[in-house]
């Protein structure tokens, strides 16, 4: 089969139909893949705890705890493991529901088999593509938090979770009180803007770190530092609040186009900021500008002696 998998993977399906469960187990197995198969959400639970599968195939509808709860609980205990749901339903809410609850992707039955395959091919690797990063970033000494666009952290670097554990409150709660401050803020171009977060001892910035893979956003913690905003170039010099942003981004070398993008207006009217900015600040070019910019941004003078 051309979609078949590059690296031997280990497929957990979980279907409460023995034809089901057959018709696949035969599929995958011919295809060269490992199979697990469970007959209920909670031999499924069962089977991750000894065994850690690269992908699951959920049935979606099963008597007892059904496959959007096991995909939940199975979540909990494996939270980079891709769930590909298979259902017989055409409701977009039951389609909706399973992506909530942590599914990445879903196929309709009857179960194609070169359509699964090609779903498990693209997914498998994304996970360990995923891991791969993550692994990188914990080596690293990185402070990097993996949140899902549901509010739910994926997954945090250990230097993350030390933070959290130093802290005098209950983990769940500083965890709750960190989603709570990233969900609103990533939903506003957080690229832009740091985020202060304040609930470590010391003063942490939150920096958007792009897209993880689909759903999931990467969110880096660098100790803030507090002189480094446009609002400390509204204080030390006679500007506006937007030709200070204007100039902040100027002293990172961003080109007219690159701060309108920045900052949501067109390169024109970047331009004209930048022209009142001139005068008022007494330069002729945005060498000049940026110079002074990159001064006080580090904690010196507004303007030379």
């Amino acid at each position: 089969m051309t979609n078949t998998p590059s690296v031997s993977s280990i497929v957990l399906v979980v279907d409460d139909s023995p034809e089901s469960l057959g018709m696949l187990n035969a599929a995958l197995n011919e295809a060269g893949l490992t199979v697990l198969v469970a007959l209920s959400g909670q031999q499924a639970l069962s089977i991750t705890e000894r065994i850690t599968p690269d992908i699951v195939l959920m049935d979606a509808i099963m008597p007892g705890m059904d496959g959007f709860e096991t995909c939940e609980k199975l979540k909990q205990q494996l939270p980079m493991t891709p769930v590909i749901f298979m259902t017989g339903l055409t409701d977009v809410e039951h389609v909706v529901k399973g992506f909530e609850v942590g599914g990445v992707d879903y196929v309709t039955k009857p179960i194609i088999a070169e359509e699964v395959m090609a779903r498990i091919k693209v997914h498998t690797q994304n996970a360990r593509m995923a891991l791969s990063a993550q692994t990188a970033l914990d080596h690293a000494g990185q402070y990097v938090i993996c949140i899902e666009h549901s509010g739910t952290i994926a997954w945090a670097t250990p230097h993350v979770h030390q933070l959290v554990t130093s802290s005098p409150d209950e983990e769940s709660t500083v965890w709750q009180r960190i989603t709570d401050q990233l969900l609103p803020w990533l939903g506003k171009a957080p690229q832009h803007t740091p985020l202060a977060i304040n609930e470590f001892e010391m003063p942490m910035q939150a920096q958007f770190g792009g897209e993880h893979q689909p759903g999931q956003s990467l969110v880096r913690l660098v100790a803030a530092e507090a002189t480094r905003s446009p609002d400390v170039l509204q204080d030390k010099l006679p500007i506006t609040k937007r030709e200070s942003e204007v100039l902040y981004w100027v002293s990172f070398g961003k080109t007219n186009w690159e701060i309108a993008q920045i900052l949501s207006m067109s390169p024109r009217t970047v331009n004209k900021h930048l022209e009142q900015l001139f005068k008022k600040i007494d330069v002729d070019n945005r060498t000049a500008a940026a110079a002074i910019s990159i001064r006080i941004l580090e904690g010196g003078d507004a303007l030379p002696a």
